[in-house]
This record gives structure tokens, C-alpha cells and sequence, in this order.
């Protein structure tokens, strides 16, 4: 394999996210199932994903840079063909390395007490030698993409009611995601295979919740809250006035003299929780008198209200 650098069009000391960037878009390009007449697609996309494995790897790549390992991840100097034309190189003391494969010991010829048995079957699938399966052994799978991650702003009203939210993936798809019960800010939702492409399939998307704020409804736990403003002819006669909830307003039944503060109950209209249930929406009454009402002082003239409101205040 070329130089991984040279392979996803970067520089040596491209970052993190360059590197990522790169991958994203040749492995898009060249995925195989974009390319299923052009096989040299198919090795092109594992070569680039080779080399976005060892750079991807912050300890890889600075042994790379270092010189201490070649593309492969085997240590530079040993290897197949390497001084002294066996396993053990020129000193015999390092073999080679292949998907995580250390390498092995031994000086001179012999094999120092290892079974090449259980070496072949790791790497190969099997005791029997390179091909096929004859011991049993199980192959090692190719890895899957890695996972994308995304973040999706919900509105505290469609929290509460888990209305149906539309997201766009990196590849330019939608998906309509139904929320789960008991959704929190930071609820994580996994998206099976609408990850990053790889030779042994794409990774998994994971959707972190951003639950935002909102102008007038607020969370009470698995309640919602609202302050709702009345006038105050509602208040002393009372009546049925128009309350917004997170499915939209219902009509609310206003005690006559109700007080500011007081708090009605609509059950059933709040946050859902993992059993199913949900909370109820809380309305606390606001009592708006309006600004320089001549006519309201007027009729207001020489009455006053005899109550001690704030005795319990010790005042």
C-alpha cells in the first residue's frame, strides 16, 4: 500500500478532522455498492479504508511517523522476505504482525516452543494453512464504519407530545425518527448501519436529543408548566378561556374569583414516561389589570378591599 497520507489526499499534518473529512468523502465515492461494476472501486475504497485505520489511530500514526511500524502496522525491518529471509527476520527475535498480531520470538530457526498452529489459526481462519477453514476456526470479521454522530434540536412542545422529527444524515438522506418515551435532553437514539461505510458494512448514526427552550411553556419534571395571563372580569366571573398545550390549545374552565397564583390541572398533557404514562400540564393564572383604565378607576372609586392579605406574612 501507498503512503496512507498520499492515499486520502492529505497532508502529513492534516488533523483529525481533515483526515475524517477525507475518508467520508472517498469512502462515499467508492463504496462497492456504488461501484458494483468497477472492481477496481472496491479495492480502492479498502485501501483507502486501511489507511484511515492507521491514521485514524493517534498511537499508530505516530509510530508511523516515526518510522517504527511500515503501512501495515508491521514493525519496519521484520516481516515476510525480511533480513535473514524467515519469520524471525535477521536476530530471529520479531516476526510479523497482522490485525493486532504482535509478532513472535524465537532464535535460529526453531520455532521457541510456539504453536504455528494457533498462529496460522488467528490469522489465517484456520489450522490447516492459508486457505480455507479445515480446523474450525472462526475468521476474523472485517470491521464495520465507524459511527456518525449527530445532534438534533427538538422543540420542549414536541418533546412533550414526541411528535415525529425529521433529520438529515451526512449522505444527504432523511429518516422521520419517532421520539422514545421518557425523552430527556441528552436521550441518545441509535441508528443501526447510517453510520460511516466499511468493508464489513456501515456503522451505526447516534442522535443525541438537544431539548430547546421555549418562549412561555417550561418542564416540571414530567410535568409542563405554563403562566397563563386572564383579565379580570375572567377572574371574578370566571368562564372558559383558551389554553395552548403541546398538541394544541383546549378550552379551560376559570373558577369565578379566582386569584393570581392559582394553579389548574390538565391531566395528561405533559412529558411521557418510559411506562407510557404522561405527566399533566399545570396552568398557574395570571390576573393582567390594564394600564390607565379611566373607567375601570372610576368604577373602582371609594371601594377597598377590607382583608388582610398579608397576615400569614407576619406583616
Amino acid at each position: 500500500m501507498a503512503d496512507p497520507y498520499s492515499i486520502l489526499g492529505v497532508a502529513r499534518g492534516a488533523s483529525e478532522k481533515d483526515i475524517k473529512s477525507a475518508y467520508r468523502k472517498l469512502a462515499k465515492e467508492l463504496h462497492p455498492d456504488r461501484n458494483q461494476d468497477n472492481p477496481k472501486a472496491a479495492e480502492r475504497f479498502s485501501e483507502v479504508t486501511r489507511a484511515y485505520d492507521l491514521l485514524s489511530d493517534k498511537d499508530k500514526r505516530a509510530r508511523f511517523d516515526r518510522g517504527e511500524i511500515d503501512v501495515d502496522g508491521n514493525p519496519t525491518g521484520y516481516g515476510f522476505g525480511g533480513p535473514g529471509g524467515g519469520f524471525g527476520g535477521a536476530g530471529g527475535q520479531r516476526g510479523f504482525r497482522a490485525d493486532g498480531f504482535e509478532g513472535f520470538g524465537g532464535g535460529g530457526g526453531g520455532d521457541a516452543g510456539i504453536d504455528l498452529g494457533d498462529i496460522f489459526e488467528g490469522l489465517f481462519g484456520g489450522r490447516g494453512g492459508f486457505g480455507g477453514n479445515p480446523g474450525g476456526g472462526r475468521a476474523r470479521p472485517a470491521p464495520k464504519g465507524a459511527n456518525a454522530s449527530y445532534q438534533l434540536g427538538v422543540s420542549l412542545p414536541d418533546a412533550a407530545a414526541r411528535a415525529t422529527q425529521r433529520i438529515t444524515l451526512a449522505d444527504g438522506k432523511t429518516i422521520d425518527l419517532k421520539l422514545p418515551a421518557g425523552v430527556e435532553d441528552g436521550t441518545q437514539m441509535r441508528l443501526a448501519g447510517k453510520g460511516e461505510p466499511g468493508p464489513g458494512g456501515a456503522g451505526d448514526a447516534i442522535v443525541t436529543i438537544r431539548i430547546q427552550p421555549h418562549a412561555f411553556f417550561r418542564r416540571d419534571g414530567d410535568n409542563l408548566r405554563i403562566d397563563l395571563p386572564i383579565t379580570l372580569d375572567e377572574a371574578l366571573n370566571g368562564g372558559k378561556v383558551k389554553v395552548p398545550t403541546a398538541e394544541g390549545a383546549v378550552m379551560l374552565t376559570v373558577a369565578p374569583g379566582s386569584s393570581s397564583g392559582k394553579t389548574l390541572r390538565i391531566p395528561g398533557k405533559g412529558f411521557s414516561r418510559k411506562d407510557g404514562t404522561r405527566g399533566d400540564q399545570l396552568v398557574t393564572l395570571e390576573i393582567q389589570l390594564p394600564e390607565g383604565d379611566a373607567d375601570l378607576a372610576k368604577r373602582l372609586e371609594g371601594w377597598t378591599d377590607q382583608r388582610n392579605l398579608r397576615a400569614r406574612l407576619g406583616v
